[in-house]
């Protein structure tokens, strides 16, 4: 063995992260707004930009930037999937040293103020932490699609249990049979097409798994969180053909009964005090048995994988 190894690049890409875009289509009196974070990446011959920083093949990321702006209006921004594919297949097939693209893109709600009752045209309040995400990656003429949302905040009073855990001389958690279950809910999909997904209706299908992943929350009686969250995959997958696969990821926050007994004071799952940390994290991916190869669906997709 060569007591000098050779060092070689091997993955490489780069990009314009966290570029904020706000359209708001005044076609009508009645405004629309989509308001989103965009982040690039992009992968391909750039190995002179690294090993002799010659940069005549590097496409700036402020070009990048400008990109996603442009776009939002020549293009549209409407469904966030879209228009993260039209900007991914701009950059593999427009610009010649560029192999692949991966366009992430988080859009934030909001909701119309309501003046005497009725929606305002042009005003609208922030709905929420909630964020709808999506990743789009570009490969030559292969796309991959991976939808989702984060940070939706749920919560269920009862209806939920923990019990029968194997303990051993370190354990100090009590049974409980009835208790609060909350979660920050981080949920990602994967479509199963690689081509011809340009005619899904992306708002509609995400309305509808946001949709389904709230009615089995509240409605499975729970006796762990791992069987929740297989029940919602679960219910999403049989609902959705065109999905291949989803992954969750759900932050237990755990609600602790405060004892109120040197105060007199009966507490029959009344009052309770919400701790943030440390909490247990539970993750699952549920995947048909005959979905399609991921390929490069999850690469660089932050979170649990």
């Amino acid at each position: 063995m060569s007591s000098n190894p050779r060092i070689v690049l091997t993955d490489n890409q780069y990009g314009k992260a966290e570029n904020r875009v706000v359209r708001i289509y005044r076609d009508t009196d009645r405004h629309e707004i989509r308001d989103v974070t965009v982040s690039t990446a992009l992968r391909g011959d750039f190995a002179d930009a690294h090993l002799h920083g010659d940069q005549s093949k590097v496409l700036p990321t402020d070009t990048q930037k400008n990109t996603c702006y442009a776009f939002a209006k020549e293009k549209g921004l409407r469904e966030i999937e879209e228009y993260a594919l039209t900007l991914g297949r701009h950059f593999v097939d427009d610009v010649a040293p560029v192999r692949g693209a991966r366009i992430e893109v988080q859009e934030y709600s909001w909701q119309r103020v309501q003046v005497a009752g009725q929606d305002h045209d042009h005003t609208w309040v922030r709905n929420g932490s909630e964020v709808r995400t999506t990743v789009v990656t570009v490969e030559g003429e292969q796309a991959w699609v991976v939808s989702g949302l984060r940070d939706l905040v749920l919560l269920k009073s009862t209806g939920s249990e923990f019990a029968g855990f194997l303990t051993d001389g370190y354990t100090t958690l009590a049974e409980t049979h009835d208790r609060i279950m909350s979660t920050s809910l981080v949920a990602r999909w994967r479509y199963a097409g690689t081509s011809g997904l340009a005619g899904t209706d992306w708002d509609k299908t995400w309305a509808d798994v946001r949709r389904i992943l709230l009615e089995k929350f509240a409605t499975v009686h729970s006796l762990a969180l791992q069987q929740t969250l297989w029940e919602m995959g679960s219910a999403v997958l049989e609902a959705h053909p065109e999905i291949a696969e989803i992954k969750l990821s759900a932050p237990n926050r755990h609600h602790f009964v405060v004892d109120l007994e040197p105060f007199g004071l009966e507490n029959n799952n009344e009052v309770f005090y919400a701790a943030d940390r440390p909490y247990g994290l539970i993750e699952c991916a549920l995947t048909r048995e005959d979905a399609p190869e991921p390929g490069l669906a999850w690469a660089s997709v932050p979170g649990f994988a």
